[in-house]
């Protein structure tokens, strides 16, 4: 299989189910993982957009655990953290959300993840 490329295997989670949702938060909060979740939509261009972005925010920071989760097929959990807009992105920290981003701005995405994982008690 030499010369053959690779399928580069994304470090997103895409949420597929609540049992889903529960046991990644709960692997998250047991290994003290920082957590960041894009609340999207399928039929939303601009969360569509941002996911090459939260891509290269999974690969950058391989001790946070990224989370894909479309607002449609879990209303309850978008309900949960007050989602009204997407894209959203929420920064969970034990499973408390400590942060949010609503809308798409790559530069303020990046800086404030980037000062979320930092800051979280598994990097300091």
């Amino acid at each position: 299989m030499e010369g053959q490329k690779k399928l580069k295997q994304s470090k997103v989670v895409k949420i597929e189910s609540q049992e889903s949702w529960q046991h990644h938060i709960s692997h998250a909060n047991n290994k003290g993982y920082p957590v960041v979740v894009h609340f999207s939509a399928f039929w939303c261009i601009t969360s569509t957009l941002m996911n090459p972005l939260f891509e290269e925010l999974a690969s950058t920071y391989q001790d946070a655990m990224f989370l894909n989760l479309d607002v449609d097929e879990f209303k309850e959990i978008a309900s949960k953290f007050e989602i009204k807009a997407m894209p959203t992105f929420v920064l969970l920290n034990g499973g408390t959300a400590v942060d949010k981003i609503v809308g798409a701005n790559p530069d303020e995405i990046k800086t404030r993840v980037d000062h979320f994982i930092h800051s979280a008690p598994s990097h300091k």
